[in-house]
């Protein structure tokens, strides 16, 4: 074990450089050994953080997040063996451990939860947390544990990732480190600065120590996509519609239209096809601050913040053909084609085509205080910690205006994937503002959805050493409240006659959609000035005399009531844990037990009304609790001084989504359907089982192999199946076909997950891991956001004054839920970023960095590549950045 306590050293000697992004000068230790920082050293950190767990664990040293080439601590995390993240709008926002859904994992910062929120409409409060609120340059170190101890927060099925924040007692004193960069997008072709100051101060004595930071960041985002809406059958337009059985073969579709459509009657055809724009300036300011106060060997206080500012507000103009409205569309086929199942060309005269555009203004904020401290004893100490994290986003307001036109096109995507589709007028529509033009019947909605999240949390930790093969005895308590709600309400814009014209359009600038294969009918669409929109509406000048301005109301339709709810969540924890040393065998053992209690409030409509006024609704709370216990074990076996083989078993749980647990629930009784929530939900459960053979072969490399099952039961799913209900409108108890999350279904996740590292000659060196998940449902049914086949490849050089790193990863297509009736995946996905310092001095270094390369394509598709359902590119991010440290 000598060359192991070796290696502690030199890693102890190297941490107080990577504290901070600092200078990738190789120096001499006084252990007649070179210690390098920079790559090198971080990484030689994550490997002894690694070495030395009893848990599975990875790391990430604040030298890995502060170098890559990324603008948040999710991407940081790919390099992770099992880690993948989702990158709809272009970074990583949500992190998915050894094939597990997002919602299945935990984010804890120092070791608690931090409240969380969303920006974009269509999400609502869930148990993910949004990484792009998480400022790379505040943390410390990060820790994925990929198996629990009872001591840490439970919840997590796939793994619990542990952020850390710099503390003052880890960073030289007075440490001053600024940063200034400027980040630039080659598809929206705009730039902008960011920048970064970070203070560390702490006495000689070390019994006091301040630090703070700040950071403010701006990206301005450009999304453009192709996007489809839902799919439908062939049949629709041969009358197979109940609401308009209106039949296409009685009007245009003669011929071999008619021929082709008899005799595919079920094939599947976009609903809608066409082009998006998507706009957002996303402004991020974040402050740090930690105080730590030892007045003695026997007492450490500490006390830590976090607030988080974050302006996420967007527009959205989505161009589309309608060729499957109901009233507009059905009747206006002429031509088809058909290939194994799906309709890969349609052609219509004088059908439905839209132009949404929506402005939305969506923030998130976030604030967090800590308070914790410590008393050490002979042999024994005794820890506490409370505190209160906070936080609320969402949608503000949003302002949609629909402008319609009817005309002549074709609608190919017989090129999918390859081509996403092709959307072609007769007589070009897209180029023309003066076509699209408001319906005063429905002209738009005026909507509010925001968010709320908090938890406040408490401990106490008791912990004492001991001689023998136990060495460690823990017991604690831990008790968290959290309350998390939305408000959803909205109100239909009526009476607006406008074209699109009358806002200030402007053709799409010269690379919009590069990289699709696009016609120029699609590249050269117009778009309308948001703002100008905006301005109009909120003026009223359109309203008629008499009329007021409509005021957006939670009942104005069930969808906004049904958005209206509150969770509020108890949980009473604690736990045992003993660590044990038996000659070249470590580890714990120990059981968490877990009462939770929970609240789920929101809007009932009342059997028999129409559920459209206040007085149809009533506001309930159902009330639920259940208990866990969770026992866990991890096992460390050094067969030698170079080579770890490691197994951990625990049963763990993860609780439902937040919005699946309201109480919401809605009856039609003409129809003899009905949907809701489920408060009586109980948490997911699984048994885990995890193998892992570690081999150092030699200083700062290792390559390693890690087996993992999951048996996951209690799965959520969305179930439709008959219960009765007293109808009103037919004055008797009747059966309805009722949708709403069940605990219906299990799962399990299994497989490997290989890592290597090494470092060569001349300053190279390579990380590269490669993971296997297969998991699968019911009947094999797919697992949400799980890869089968993940690869991570980051070669590096760091060499005096010059330090490059490139980051390469793929992930194969993988589910992402139902929509609609249908099954929806993303394509495999890759990208590439590069980054390279040169230090100028031991204080002054410029970083170049370069992400997403490649441009990757995000492919989203409805059961089969040849449905496009969302096909998007956000453009090549370049990133320079000058860094001063004294």
């Amino acid at each position: 074990m000598n060359e192991y306590r070796k290696s502690l050293l030199i890693a102890s000697v190297s941490a107080a450089v990577i504290g901070l992004a600092g200078p990738a000068f190789a120096q001499d230790s006084t252990v007649d050994e070179v210690v390098v920082t920079g790559i090198r050293a971080s990484l030689q950190q994550s490997l002894e953080t690694k070495r030395k767990a009893d848990a599975i664990v990875d790391s990430v040293t604040a030298e890995d997040v502060g170098k890559f080439p990324n603008t948040n601590v999710a991407e940081a995390l790919t390099m992770v063996p099992g880690v993948t993240v989702d990158r709809q709008f272009g970074q990583g926002e949500k992190v998915s451990i050894l094939g597990t859904d997002p919602a299945l994992n935990r984010t804890l910062l120092n070791g608690q939860t931090v409240a969380s929120a969303d920006w974009f409409i269509l999400d609502s409060p869930g148990r993910t947390f949004n990484y792009a609120l998480l400022a790379p340059q505040i943390v410390g170190r990060v820790d994925v544990y990929k198996t629990p101890e009872a001591r840490i927060d439970e919840g997590s099925i796939g793994g619990t990732v542990i952020v850390s924040t710099r503390k003052p007692f880890d960073l030289k004193s007075p440490t001053i480190a600024g940063s200034i960069g400027y980040l630039y997008n080659d598809r929206s072709k705009e730039g902008d600065l960011q920048g970064a100051l970070i203070g560390s101060w702490k006495n000689e004595a070390e019994t006091l120590g301040v630090a703070f930071s700040v950071q403010k960041a701006t990206d301005q985002l450009r999304r453009d996509g192709v996007e489809t809406y839902g799919t439908m059958a062939a049949n629709q337009w041969a009358g197979g519609n109940p609401d308009n059985p209106v039949d296409s073969r009685n009007f245009g579709c003669v011929g071999t239209c008619a021929t082709t459509l008899s005799a595919n009657l079920t094939a599947r055809s976009p609903n809608a096809f066409g082009t998006s724009f998507f706009e957002q300036e996303r402004d991020r300011l974040t402050y740090t601050g930690s105080v730590q106060f030892r007045p003695n060997d026997q007492l450490e206080l500490e006390f830590n913040w976090l607030k988080i500012e974050a302006q996420y507000d967007n527009l959205n103009q989505s161009m589309y053909a309608f060729q499957g409205n109901t009233w507009n569309s059905l009747g206006a086929l002429t031509g088809l084609s058909v290939a194994n199942g799906v309709v890969t060309s349609a052609t219509f005269n004088n059908a439905l085509s839209v132009l949404d555009v929506q402005y939305r203004e969506a923030e998130m904020n976030s604030d967090t205080y800590d308070f914790r401290g410590k008393w050490k004893g002979d042999g024994w100490d005794l820890s506490g910690v409370a505190g209160i994290s906070k936080a609320d986003g969402g949608t503000k307001r949003q302002v949609f205006l629909e402008f319609l036109n009817w005309a002549n096109y074709t609608v190919d995507i017989s090129g999918a994937p390859g081509t996403p589709g092709l959307l072609t007028y007769t007589t070009n529509v897209q180029g023309n503002p003066a076509a699209f033009a408001t319906d005063p019947g429905w002209s738009g909605n005026l909507v509010t959805k925001p968010t709320e999240d908090e938890e406040k949390y408490a401990q106490a930790d008791f912990g004492m050493d001991l001689d023998g093969v136990i060495k460690r005895v823990q017991i604690g308590y831990k008790f968290r409240r959290h309350e998390t709600s939305q408000q959803y309400a909205g109100i239909a814009i009526t009476g607006v006659a406008a074209p699109a014209s009358q806002f200030s359009p402007s053709t799409a600038p010269g690379n919009y959609l590069n990289g699709f294969g696009a016609n120029d009918q699609m590249s050269n669409r117009f778009r309308i000035d948001g703002p100008s929109m905006v301005q109009y509406v909120t003026s009223g000048s359109w309203l008629t005399a008499g009329r007021t301005m409509p005021v957006p109301s939670i009942f104005a339709a069930p969808e906004f009531t049904a958005g209206n709810w509150a969770i509020q969540e108890d949980i009473n924890a604690v736990y045992a844990q003993a660590s044990i040393e038996a000659g070249e065998l470590r580890g714990n053992f120990g059981v968490r037990y877990v009462h939770t209690g929970v609240d789920s409030a929101g809007y009932v409509c009342n059997p028999g009304t129409a559920c459209s006024a206040p007085a149809h609704w009533t506001w309930q709370t159902t009330s639920k609790t259940y208990d866990n216990v969770l026992p866990s074990v991890n096992l460390a076996y050094s067969v030698s001084d170079d080579l770890i083989l490691r197994f951990a078993a625990a049963q763990v749980i993860a609780r439902p989504n937040y919005a699946d647990m309201t109480n919401f629930f809605q009856l039609s009784d003409g129809i003899l359907t009905g949907n809701g929530g489920n408060p009586n939900l109980d948490p997911y459960k699984s048994s885990n089982f995890n193998f892992s053979a570690e081999w150092y072969f030699q200083p700062q490399a290792i390559l390693a192999a890690e087996f993992f099952y999951k048996d996951i039961s209690n799965y959520i799913l969305q179930r439709t199946g008959p219960e009765q209900y007293f109808n009103q409108s037919q004055g008797r108890v009747t059966t309805y076909q009722i949708s709403r999350p069940s605990n219906a279904g299990s799962a399990d996740v299994k497989g490997v997950s290989i890592a290597y590292q090494q470092n060569y000659a001349m300053g190279f060196g390579l990380l590269a891991n490669y993971t296997y998940a297969d998991g699968q449902g019911a009947n094999g049914a797919a697992l949400p956001y799980n890869s089968k086949h993940q690869v991570n490849v980051s070669p590096f050089y760091e060499n005096g004054p010059v330090a490059v790193r490139a980051t390469y990863t793929w992930r194969s297509k993988y589910f992402t839920g139902v929509d609609r009736g249908d099954e929806m995946y993303v394509r495999p996905y890759k990208s590439l970023d590069v980054s390279g310092t040169y230090n100028f001095t031991n204080n002054v270094s410029l970083t170049l960095a370069g992400m997403n390369l490649f441009d990757t394509e995000y492919y989203a598709y409805a059961n089969t590549t040849a449905l496009p359902r969302g096909v998007y590119r956000t453009g090549r991010k370049f990133l320079a950045t000058v860094s001063l440290t004294f």
